[in-house]
């Protein structure tokens, strides 16, 4: 009887304890969101194997996944895109894995950041590391990992408390204690970064409106995009050569089976802007990578409705003028019959 009472009592405790828990990240302003991880990656992955030529892939950067709306995409097609496009990588090693490891023969739109894209071929690099790690979880997840995932989804769906969020917003056990500042530790004064985007569970990705309309919260993400760095500072990883005859073989060979590739340069803006001009100028870069691949490409500048939409931090639209950016751009794909109806 007395265990009885102690598992009904500690049940109790338990719930007493995670709605309070909860309730104080609520009052904190935090709310419920998906995790951005490979798990949430995967399943979208795994939606290519089923795709038929009239689908869409969307791969590249961070810039793919806040400029790109999947619901606006939708509208003005008929057909929701797959997001694939991962934050702080080059695209490579995922456009590799659709060539050569599917039978897709739609759609890929890459995203060209300049920065990234151009970056590197070595799987060294932690541009490329990134993206492959989630092209190796796709393959190597266990039954397992994928359990845990779909039963997650209800918990990342309503509850606050278990975010996985990075940088000085964190609240997980993790995130918590790293803000814990103890004895006389080494200064860090790398700038701490925020999350500023919101996430749903097929991977579309806004902005979020503390960003587009806090200039204040938007100077913090600059000053991590420009730590002890101008946009006259070279970039540390440049390898143009081995970028275009990596990404032309796997071009070649996905247009060859009947796949039909657009690439795609987003908005920038002031420091990012500047520094692409410096080092990755346009016709050294985007026009030489149009001209060995033979595609089709969308470039902002060429287009007065996108030439001088802004982005809060330098880098990524707001939510509404990356569902404006959409919407035109499908609109002119369609008028030049890259896209279906």
């Amino acid at each position: 009887m007395n265990l009885k009472k102690s598992l009904i009592i500690g049940i109790l405790l338990s719930l007493i304890g995670l709605v309070l828990w909860e309730s104080f990240w609520l009052q904190q302003g935090k709310y419920a969101d998906f995790d951005r991880n490979k798990a949430l990656w995967a399943v979208q992955r795994a939606k290519v194997e089923n795709a038929n030529p009239n689908d869409v892939v969307l791969i590249g950067s961070s810039r793919v996944l806040f400029d790109i709306q999947l619901n606006e995409w939708e509208k003005e097609t008929g057909i929701r895109p797959i997001q694939l496009a991962i934050p702080g990588s080059t695209p490579l090693p995922v456009f590799h894995d659709l060539v050569n490891n599917s039978d897709f023969k739609g759609t890929i739109l890459v995203g060209v950041t300049p920065s990234l894209f151009f970056s590197t071929v070595s799987d060294k690099k932690g541009s490329w590391k990134s993206s492959q790690s989630k092209v190796d979880y796709y393959y190597e997840q266990t039954y397992a990992q994928r359990i845990n995932h779909q039963l997650s989804i209800p918990l990342q769906k309503n509850l606050a408390f278990i975010s996985e969020k990075k940088g000085i917003d964190g609240i997980n056990l993790k995130a918590l204690l790293n803000h814990i500042k103890i004895g006389k530790r080494v200064k860090n004064d790398k700038p701490s970064f925020p999350s500023f985007s919101d996430i749903d569970i097929d991977r579309n990705v806004k902005m979020t409106i503390k960003t587009s309309q806090d200039t204040a919260f938007a100077n913090i993400i600059k000053r991590k995009w420009s730590y002890k760095s101008t946009d006259t500072t070279p970039p540390k990883n440049i390898d143009k050569k081995g970028v275009l005859e990596f990404f032309r073989k796997d071009a070649k060979k996905f247009k060859k089976k009947g796949g039909n590739l657009i690439l795609l340069r987003s908005p920038s803006t002031g420091y990012y802007r500047n520094k692409e001009n410096n080092f990755y100028s346009r016709p050294e870069f985007w026009d030489i990578l149009l001209k060995k691949n033979d595609a089709k490409g969308y470039h902002f500048e060429d287009y007065k409705a996108f030439k001088y939409l802004d982005c809060p931090e330098w880098s990524h639209l707001s939510a509404k003028d990356a569902q404006f950016f959409t919407t035109e751009l499908v609109k002119i794909m369609k008028a030049d019959g890259e896209l279906s109806n």
